[in-house]
């Protein structure tokens, strides 16, 4: 099973050209770290795809990422994948014990908090987002209020970075496939 399979069942679950971005900016990133880190690019890009899959008909808290996992079972996916699906919630109890399963917590909400800040700008992209202008709105409370700025500086310490470092990571890999973003 590789990218296409992991893309086919995207597409199949997911309809929103905003969950489907969301997804793409993930893979990006969590590949982006599996080459940084010495790790399967294919694998971690995969469980990047795959991570919110479910999220579209199944939205509760109770049913989002099991639901997914489930699923991901039935069709065969390795337990690794599903594992890394699970480790993107902090909710679901999956240790964070590998630097698969910390780098998928670690970039989910930070990239839609970085598309959020290209949003803002006046030209609505990426290319003009920079790491200062990602922490600056940061510390504004009501820019992006869903998004958990706990969990992005979690993220980072989990990947032995900085935050600014860690926010260059996850930006670079994203304005590598802005056209994919629509950003």
């Amino acid at each position: 099973m590789g990218r296409d399979d992991a893309l086919s069942l995207l597409h199949e679950y997911t309809a929103s050209e905003g969950l489907r971005a969301h997804a793409y900016a993930v893979e990006a990133a969590m590949r982006a770290y599996a080459r940084r880190l010495g790790g399967d690019e294919e694998l971690w890009g995969i469980v990047g795809l795959l991570h919110d899959f479910d999220y579209e008909r199944f939205p509760t808290l109770a049913d989002h990422p099991f639901r997914g996992a489930e699923i991901l079972r039935q069709h065969g996916w390795p337990e690794e994948i599903v594992a890394g699906c699970l480790a993107h919630a902090p909710f679901t109890g999956v240790q964070r014990d590998t630097p698969l399963k910390r780098g998928i917590f670690a970039v989910d909400e930070l990239t839609g908090f970085i598309t959020a800040v290209a949003l803002v700008r006046p030209s609505k992209k990426i290319a003009d987002v920079e790491v200062k202008s990602v922490r600056k709105k940061m510390k504004n409370k009501a820019f992006a209020a869903a998004v958990s700025r706990e969990d992005i500086g979690l993220g980072a310490q989990e990947m032995g970075l900085p935050l600014e470092e860690h926010i260059g990571v996850v930006l670079e890999a994203m304005q590598g496939v802005a056209d994919r973003l629509g950003l």
